[in-house]
């Protein structure tokens, strides 16, 4: 998270490090290396990624919140802003989605006449760039939108935050969060390609390729010249996963040989799935939740179900709340959100058995009981 408005650190110069994008700015084979075509190979046009942004986001959208620090008109007033939607879709999902995706989640927040917050705006991170002041520091943020560009400042003239950035951890920059959409760019790629080359087998009678040999009889060779036309021919016509198992047509003197593996030889199948595992473990999500056959690595559901939550939900919604909160603690300095943990299905066994701990330690009072179960 980064937020604004410490003028004291700002006394000495911030070295700049490089900017890194996605999954460091080289793209490595033929998976794309922008965002946005990360995102349309990788959740648009994949079911395993798209599976677990849904998991990860609608599982801390759909999380109760706890409001504490304030009184309860505040209390119901808070609850409103953080559970209202945003563009249609609900405030704390699109950020999640934001955060595993790009590592940046922007939010700005909307005043209304009287100066109090009447909304909080989720912006597409993909569209925010930090514009930073001579020394390096944030001094405010540009969305662009086509050929339009607003300036953002991320404070109001009262000190109070205007634009909330929300960041992953990312080693190499100073200023900008990293995802995990280009982590698992090489094996969304892979996964993609292995589909196109299922389907473009199954369009082709699911003929195996093999090797052309040229016996005339009499022991010549091709000249030069028809060799390179043939393999020219064979390279435009015949390679590739859009022509897998095409037939062909030979001139005499030629031969073809089958020579391919089969499926089982060349373990097709299992690295398809080692694939869909990559992709699961990039948003972690559990490969037993994602339906992926030959993973043991927890003993049933109910066990990956709760270290999804642990894992992964719990810590994004952390940051979630804590940098909602730190961006309205101007209106209200003691707000604090916080995830209501006995609402989640997930953690019924780990919550009562907590209860009953407590209950049971007759050295405790019924407050410091109350404290230790979280209720105010």
């Amino acid at each position: 998270m980064k937020f604004f408005g410490v003028k004291a650190a700002r006394e000495s110069a911030r070295p700049v490090l490089a900017r890194a994008w996605g999954s460091g700015g080289v793209a490595l084979g033929e998976w794309p290396a922008s965002y946005e075509a990360q995102v349309r190979a990788g959740v648009v046009g994949n079911p395993v990624a798209q599976r677990a942004l849904r998991l990860v986001a609608e599982g801390a959208g759909g999380t109760a919140l706890i409001v504490g620090g304030v009184g309860e008109d505040e209390r119901r007033r808070v609850k409103a802003l953080v559970t209202r939607c945003s563009s249609g879709q609900s405030l704390v999902e699109t950020l999640a989605s934001h955060l595993l995706l790009h590592g940046n989640a922007y939010v700005q927040v909307m005043t209304g006449a009287d100066g109090a917050p009447v909304e909080l705006y989720a912006l597409r991170p993909e569209r925010v760039s930090v514009e930073p002041d001579a020394r390096g520091w944030p001094a405010a943020y540009l969305y662009r939108v086509g050929e339009s560009v607003t300036r953002l400042s991320p404070e109001d003239g009262a000190g109070r935050t205007g634009i909330v950035h929300l960041k992953a951890l990312h080693p190499l920059d100073d200023h900008y969060g990293l995802g995990c959409v280009g982590a698992a760019a090489g094996a969304v790629a892979i996964h993609n390609a292995a589909t196109v080359w299922n389907k473009a087998l199954l369009d082709n009678a699911a003929r195996p390729s093999g090797a052309m040999v040229y016996d005339p009889g009499d022991g010549s060779v091709m000249a030069p010249d028809q060799y390179e036309r043939v393999k020219r021919e064979m390279e435009i016509a015949f390679s590739g996963a859009a022509n897998a198992g095409r037939p062909m047509l030979l001139e005499g003197g030629l031969d073809w040989k089958a020579m391919s593996l089969t499926p089982a030889e060349m373990d097709f199948v299992g690295l398809k799935a080692a694939a869909a595992r990559e992709i699961a473990l990039a948003f972690g999500v559990p490969p037993m939740l994602m339906g992926l056959p030959g993973d043991n690595a927890y003993a049933n559901y109910r066990e990956a179900n709760r270290a999804l939550w642990r894992q992964t939900i719990l810590p994004l919604m952390a940051k979630i709340c804590g940098g909602l909160a730190q961006g309205l603690q101007g209106w209200w300095p003691e707000l604090r959100l916080d995830a209501d943990l006995d609402a989640v299905p997930a953690l019924f066994e780990e919550r009562s058995a907590i209860w009953e701990r407590v209950g049971g330690a007759d050295f405790l009072s019924a407050e410091e009981k109350r404290a230790v179960l979280g209720i105010g």
